[in-house]
Formats: structure tokens, sequence, C-alpha cells
């Protein structure tokens, strides 16, 4: 008995010490939308939750916070849930609605998980692919070549395109390390570096990579136009808005955006002509604040430009997506070309001197 309670100490202490990745936080947070549809208190359905030893550790870094008073949305902050989901839950503090808000990030973050598994589905196969045929790469270059080198070494052309061929595994091969190197230094410079500077020197760079811009312009208007619409339904000004986009710290783009609108505000001008500038806002979202000056009116419209960017973000990753096998599988066939190439075309100019 005693050995049986210590063995289930230890298994417990080991889920307690491990932080939940995307697909526990997303679950953990359909589980916890589901238990408060279901009347159960907040309390009661974080109790609960704890039934899952996984998400013993995360439960209680958010009641220990809620206990003492933090807002949702920190609590989940300290529990080390993923900024997307706690930016949704930061609207709790203004419209009491957590399962709505909780509705919002799961729709989001779901999405996230899914493309970043389908990702891994699609990459998967063809990763392993081209790692196999540079390895075979090296070994036609260390083996076989040099062996038909030798064997050829009378006959000129053969020799010429045997060497040719070496050259050409040289190259790719050393292209390859070089690519893999500055992908890895990329993303070490812009987790230690880059993402400490300013908004405004972050995005100076952003606006350097095509398909990055593009992807951050949509995520960032659909942010920018859910944060408005949500708030504008509490019935809050667009003054007292834009303070409360200001001071959220999950989004720090969204945040800077805000500030020069307010700063618009106080000057006495309109919105719509500097929306419009914005880098990585769409135009249209500038047409709407034209359009519209009904606050009801408003909220209306940008939410459902919301659901337009959202679609639009998703079906333009699928699109990415789907490119990406053919484009690998048309580079392994160009090496199965080159492979084959290599090891007959020595050969055949071997017979035509015949």
């Amino acid at each position: 008995m005693y050995m049986a309670l210590l063995v289930k100490k230890r298994i417990k202490n080991f889920y307690k010490n491990k932080m939940l990745n995307e697909d526990q936080q997303l679950l953990f947070l359909q589980r916890l939308h589901r238990l408060l549809n279901d009347g159960y208190s907040l309390t009661r359905a974080l109790k609960i939750l704890e039934w899952d030893h996984s998400f013993v550790q995360s439960t209680e870094i958010i009641t220990k916070h809620l206990t003492e008073g933090k807002y949702i949305d920190e609590a989940f902050d300290q529990a080390k849930f993923h900024h997307t989901i706690v930016a949704y839950l930061y609207f709790v503090r203004f419209n009491h609605d957590l399962i709505t808000s909780l509705n919002k990030a799961i729709y989001m973050f779901s999405q996230r998980v899914e493309n970043r598994k389908r990702f891994i589905r699609i990459i998967r196969y063809p990763l392993v692919l081209s790692f196999i045929f540079i390895i075979l790469l090296l070994f036609l270059k260390g083996t076989i070549l040099p062996s038909f080198l030798e064997l050829f070494q009378h006959s000129q052309e053969s020799s010429n395109t045997i060497v040719l061929a070496i050259t050409f595994i040289d190259i790719l091969v050393s292209l390859v390390l070089i690519l893999i190197v500055v992908i890895l230094a990329s993303f070490f410079v812009w987790r230690l570096y880059l993402r400490k500077l300013p908004i405004e020197e972050q995005m100076t760079y952003v606006k350097k990579i095509p398909v990055y811009r593009s992807f951050v312009r949509m995520q960032t208007s659909y942010y920018f136009t859910t944060h408005i619409s949500m708030f504008l339904k509490t019935g809050m000004s667009m003054q007292t808005i834009l303070k409360q986009m200001i001071s959220q710290r999950k989004l720090p783009l969204i945040a800077y955006y805000a500030s020069l609108m307010e700063q618009q505000l106080q000057n006495g001008f309109q919105l719509d002509p500097l929306i419009i500038n914005f880098d990585f806002i769409e135009p249209q979202i500038a047409y709407i604040f034209e359009q519209q000056q009904n606050n009801d009116m408003l909220e209306h419209d940008l939410q459902a430009y919301a659901d337009y960017v959202i679609q639009n973000m998703e079906n333009q990753m699928k699109k990415v997506l789907t490119l990406i096998q053919p484009i690998f599988f048309c580079i392994l066939a160009s090496f199965i070309i080159f492979i084959y190439l290599a090891l007959m075309w020595p050969m055949f100019q071997i017979i035509q001197t015949v």
C-alpha cells in the first residue's frame, strides 16, 4: 500500500514538473470551455481538470494567481500559456465573458496547432528523402565516381564528365550546409537579438521577408479588428479602447499601432488616413473606419472583416503548404536524374568512341 502511494506521488510530481505543449494547451482550453458551458464554476472546473495528471501544475498555478486577485489572462500567462491565448483572455477584464473569449482563443489557437501538424506531415517525408539522397550523393562522390574516374582515365570526355559531376556534388553539399547554417543563425539572431529591439525596428526586418510579411499583415489585421470589435461590444469609447490596447503586452505591434491612433485622436484627426499607412494593416480596414461613424455598425463590420481575414489566412496557409511537397519532389527528381546521368553518361561517351 505504501509503495503504491509512493509511486502515485512520484507520477504526480513528474507531471507537475512538465509545462504544457501547444497540443496540451489546446486540449486544456477545450475541456475548460466544455466544463464552463456545462454550468461548472471556474474554480470547480479547474479542480476537475486536475484529474488529468498532466494538467496539475498548470491548474495549480492558475488557481494560485486567481486566488491572489490576479486577472485570468495574468494567471494563464504565469502558467506559460501561448501569448495568443493570453491575448484573448485579456478581454475578460472588460466583457466578463470567459466562455466567449475562450471560444475565440480555441478557434484561433486550433488553427495554429492544425497548421503546424499539417506542415510537419507535409515536410516529414521530403526531408527524410532529401537526407537519404544527400547521403547517396556523398557515397557516389566518395566511392563510385572516383572508381569511374580511374576506369575511364583514357577517355578525356568521360573523365571531364566525372570531374564535373564531382564538382557539382561538392557545390550542392556546400550550398545545403550554408543554407542550414543561415537558417539556424537567423533563428538564433531573431530569438536572442531582434526580438529585443523596439517594435518599429523589428517590423523593418519583417518587411524584408516577402512571404512572412504577408502572413504578419493578415494576422495583425485579424487581431486588430477582433480587439476593437470585442471592445466596442462593451460600450467603450474609441479613446478608451485604444488605451486598453496599448496597455496589453502580448501583441506589441497592436499596442504600437494603438498608440499612434490615440495620438491621432488627441490631435483631432480621423483615424482612417493614419490606418491606411500602417504597413501591417490591410487597407480595407481604413475604408471601414471611413464609412462607419456609428460604433454599433463599426463593431459589426470589423467583426465581419475579421471573419473574412481568418478564412483568407487559412486558405493562403493551405496553398503554401500544398506547394511544399511538389517543390521538394521536383528537387528530388532532379537529384535522381543527376545520379542517373552521372553513372550512365560516361559509359555512353565510351560507347560512342568504340
